[in-house]
């Protein structure tokens, strides 16, 4: 039977039991919020294990279905209470912009989206009201154009109807167009006019008005207008068909951009969803139950079973596995796990079965920190954007003069019907002219960017560290944990004549096995990484800054530095030349002495990274000057160097002397990267233009960095310098393509080929090339996420 913790059971008899005075109507202790429920009134209920439980509302009553051992138990008040964090949205262009609620940017326009995306979020509401009025406008255009362009079609249409009443029609199939579908349109230009922030919506309001009021006058007033200005049929001309259209090619721009722009969240939607839904939680009775994963507490023991996703961060208690972590660091082969061995919510257990307890839930996931992360680099603006916010500033004060000044040119020198030419060419200019391209070029490839590091194991920032990470020609690296391993292993057993290998290393395991101490670790891993038998020691003691005694069997031994060994250690024992060799090498010598004789030297030593070598040749191919900084002493520091190819080396280095490096590299005009992790690194990696922390490192690492490896190793380096050029190249395009793309239509919104061709850009055109603008902008930068990292 179930035991529960003290007082527990009394109170869920409170649940359970109604109750209350005499006259008053009974209640209950709701057994997940705790709230009185007064019964008899419809509040929802649930019978478990024979008894009865009320609630105060259904959201209750689920919770409590889901896991009712959490609530009963009072596992449930172990939960840190913690207030629900409300939605936020930001712009994706001005992400300064930030509101508790949706809707549209007051800066640019654009429709606010949600900080961080859900796994579960429904359908964009922008999106379908887009759709929806896409598909009326387009209905209605569709006939329109019919009516409108039947002439030229061969179509006898007009004449059926007659130019009086065809302009009737034009305008009641135009009217619910502009009028209604549009409505979200001139909401937002008008917004941008009375906040002074002049946008693509001021320039699309603007354009579509002149098209749909000239057209409104000349079927209501026709009258009014000149002769000249008079068409087919003794009527002036109209453009409803021009203004129903450029209506219906923006919805289609938007819908498309809309689309384009959800697939910016689809890594940390993918990295949202790695984590399970439940997890299978032990119960202090020994049987097991598909949990909430929101009920998991530190502490809780679970199981993972094969094909299954690892549920929170833990350490496996029971059991092994080789688990797939490919998802948060990029690496494809699966890592082996044994009892003691981390493991981190979101990876996938490949083979076999273990039981963990949970370290970290929630938000202290290793999970959700990386999802925060990457949800907070995509909100953050490149330095290179600045371009883009400034000709953006007064972009469209100038279109709207050029469209003026095309307007008089066109009225005052342009041919007859000159009214029309004008009105041509100025709703052509204000349509064409959309700035929306320019404000996307940068945003959409850091979004892009975040995402598709996160998937490589490579976490940013934000924008202004990918790009520095791209500009920097100079590396400045710690060794320990950065360029080796940052734990000690066995190196070299020698042992002296009448020892054997196997027997030197196995008294030291013995003499070891009680310290912890990284350099014992090392020892005592390597005797068991050969199966070597456990020898008893007593008599053990541990002499400070000389190393330990004991003994085993009849033998005295003692086990330690150059200070306990050296009265047994002679110069013209060969060992001493060895043990000096050593020693320059970096490696640390460990004398072994049984029976007031030197039996043999162990050495340990910290191993390189096997893929430092090829990172540092390949940064180097690539004209970076590779620095390594460390606090180690100079001959440890050259013989790492020399190992990798490194010319640069800066030994005996304090956290302060490799900050002044920093300091002193920026001094000479290099862009300089930071690449360490330890707490000692913390300084430097602020210091210079881009920290890069190493996954395993401390937090004050991580805190000070601007791109993190989720792994550590030096492999993700090299991903996160190409996704950062990648990423830079890509932002370039896009300017280039916005700024050229606005060079070239406005000039020929305007008429400049109407000298060669005699005839001017169709509004109805400049619509069509402004929607896609935006929609190839997206396009390329959607591109990064095919980039080979």
């Amino acid at each position: 039977m179930q035991k529960f913790e003290d007082g527990v059971f009394d109170r869920l008899f409170d649940a359970a039991a109604p109750s209350g005075p005499t006259g008053n109507p009974p209640t209950a202790i709701d057994p997940v919020c705790g709230m009185t429920v007064k019964l008899g009134i419809g509040k929802p209920s649930l019978t478990h294990d024979g008894v009865d439980y009320h609630f105060c509302n259904p959201k209750c009553r689920t919770r409590f279905a889901a896991d009712p051992w959490f609530y009963l138990s009072g596992h449930s008040r172990n939960k840190p209470k913690q207030p629900k964090a409300a939605v936020q949205y930001s712009c994706p262009m001005d992400p300064e912009i930030i509101r508790n609620e949706p809707g549209a940017c007051p800066i640019c326009g654009m429709a606010l989206e949600p900080m961080t995306p859900s796994a579960d979020e429904g359908p964009n509401p922008e999106l379908v009201d887009f759709t929806r009025r896409f598909l009326v406008s387009a209905a209605l255009t569709a006939p329109l154009l019919v009516l409108a362009m039947g002439p030229m079609l061969g179509l006898p249409i007009r004449d059926l109807f007659g130019e009086r009443l065809s302009g009737f029609l034009e305008l009641a199939l135009a009217a619910p167009v502009v009028l209604w579908a549009a409505r979200p349109f001139f909401v937002r230009g008008w917004a941008s006019l009375r906040t002074g922030h002049y946008n693509m919506w001021t320039l699309i309001m603007l354009g579509v008005t002149a098209a749909f009021g000239y057209s409104l006058v000349a079927v209501l007033a026709p009258q009014i207008f000149p002769h000249d200005v008079a068409g087919h049929g003794g009527l002036p001309p109209v453009y409803f068909e021009a203004a129903a259209v450029i209506v219906t090619l923006v919805f289609l721009g938007q819908i498309l951009e809309l689309k384009a722009r959800a697939r910016t969240g689809d890594a940390i939607r993918a990295l949202i969803g790695l984590a399970p839904k439940t997890a299978r939680r032990i119960q202090p009775d020994g049987s097991e139950f598909d949990a909430p994963l929101e009920n998991i507490l530190p502490g809780d023991r679970l199981r993972v079973r094969p094909g299954e996703a690892v549920p929170v961060d833990g350490v496996v208690l029971d059991g092994g596995s080789s688990v797939d972590e490919s998802m948060i660091t990029g690496e494809p082969i699966p890592v082996e796990k044994a009892e003691g061995a981390a493991v981190t919510g979101g990876t996938i257990n490949r083979s076999g079965a273990f039981v963990m307890q949970a370290s970290h839930v929630g938000a202290d996931m290793l999970l959700s920190r990386i999802v925060a992360l990457v949800a907070e680099a995509q909100r953050s603006r490149a330095p290179i954007q600045k371009l883009a916010d400034r000709v953006s500033a007064w972009f469209a004060p100038a279109v709207v003069a050029v469209a003026g000044l095309s307007f008089c040119a066109w009225l005052i020198y342009g041919p007859s019907p000159s009214l029309v030419y004008a009105l041509i060419a100025a709703v052509s200019v204000l349509i064409i002219a959309c700035p929306c391209a320019l404000g996307l070029a940068a945003p959409m490839s850091v979004m892009i960017a975040a995402g598709r590091g996160a998937e490589a194991g490579v976490l940013v920032r934000d924008a202004a560290s990918l790009e520095a990470l791209a500009a920097a020609d100079c590396l400045v690296i710690d060794k320990t944990g950065t360029l080796t391993q940052g734990k000690p292993a066995l190196g070299e057993v020698i042992p002296n004549a009448g020892f054997s290998e196997e027997q030197a290393l196995q008294f030291a395991a013995a003499l070891e096995r009680g310290s912890e101490h990284p350099i014992a670790s090392a020892i005592v891993q390597a005797a068991e990484a050969r199966s070597l038998p456990r020898l008893a020691v007593t008599d053990f003691s541990a002499i400070t800054g000389k190393g330990v005694t004991g003994r085993i069997d009849a033998h005295a031994l003692a086990l330690g530095n150059h200070a306990l060994a050296g009265e047994f250690l002679s110069d013209a024992d060969p060992l001493a030349k060895v043990a000096a060799d050593l020693a320059g090498k970096g490696d640390t010598v460990v004398f072994l002495v049984v029976d007031h004789r030197l039996a043999g030297l162990l050495s340990v030593r910290d191993p390189i990274k096997p893929e430092a070598a090829e990172m540092v040749r390949r940064l180097e191919a690539e004209g970076m000057r590779v620095v390594m900084a460390t606090g180690d002493s100079l001959p440890t520091a050259r013989h790492v160097a020399a190992a990798l190819g490194i010319r640069d080396v800066r030994a005996g280095h304090s956290p302060e002397d490799k900050k002044a490096l920093i300091d002193a590299l920026r001094a000479e005009g290099l862009i300089v990267a930071m690449a360490g992790d330890g707490v000692n690194d913390a300084p430097a990696l602020a210091a210079a233009h881009v920290g890069v922390a190493m996954g395993a490192g401390s937090d004050a690492a991580l805190k000070s960095a601007g791109v993190t490896l989720v792994k550590g190793d030096l492999a993700a380096l090299g991903r996160a310098r190409r996704l950062a050029l990648a990423t830079v190249a890509n932002i370039r395009q896009n300017l280039f393509f916005a700024f050229a793309y606005n060079a070239v239509g406005v000039p020929f919104a305007a008429g400049l080929l109407y000298p060669f061709t005699g005839s001017l850009l169709s509004p109805m055109a400049a619509a069509a090339a402004m929607s896609l603008s935006s929609v190839s902008v997206i396009g390329n930068a959607l591109r990064l996420k095919r980039t080979s990292l």
